[in-house]
């Protein structure tokens, strides 16, 4: 059952959690500038400090999970269409939240909604050709 769960979502929560912990929470109008504060910095070899910020970190590991979930949808198992469908009402979750929460209205979650898009669209396009090359259409009598 644990593969029909969406493994985008705990990008999603993490976020809601971080914009949760403002001070205004969901009606957080400066939760862009907050996310884009360092949070640590890597020497680089070009003697360059790499600033890596909290929303930086939540797309990085959104990025992660969205190629597990590809991997995940190629499989053909019964369960990969609750995925499907989990992953449809992840999607519409974050439409509403990113069209309708101020804090939301970022380009962090932006991103984070069009990784869930993709996820659902790759899904329903993988699960659609493996079904058409498992059924032969062809007359061969």
């Amino acid at each position: 059952m644990f593969a029909a769960f969406p493994l985008l979502a705990l990008p999603v929560v993490i976020y809601n959690l971080v914009v949760l912990t403002f001070s205004q929470g969901f009606k957080s109008a400066d939760a862009s500038s907050r996310l884009s504060q360092p949070l640590f910095s890597i020497s680089m070899t070009s003697r360059v400090e790499w600033a890596i910020s909290s929303g930086d970190l939540i797309l990085a590991v959104a990025l992660v999970v969205l190629f597990i979930e590809l991997l995940k949808s190629t499989t053909s198992h019964r369960v990969v269409i609750i995925n499907h469908a989990l992953s449809m009402m992840l999607f519409v979750a974050c439409l509403v939240e990113f069209l309708l929460a101020p804090a939301f209205a970022t380009s962090t979650f932006f991103l984070l909604t069009l990784m869930v898009v993709l996820d659902v669209l790759a899904g329903f396009i993988v699960t659609i050709a493996s079904t058409r090359r498992d059924i032969d259409f062809n007359d061969r009598g």
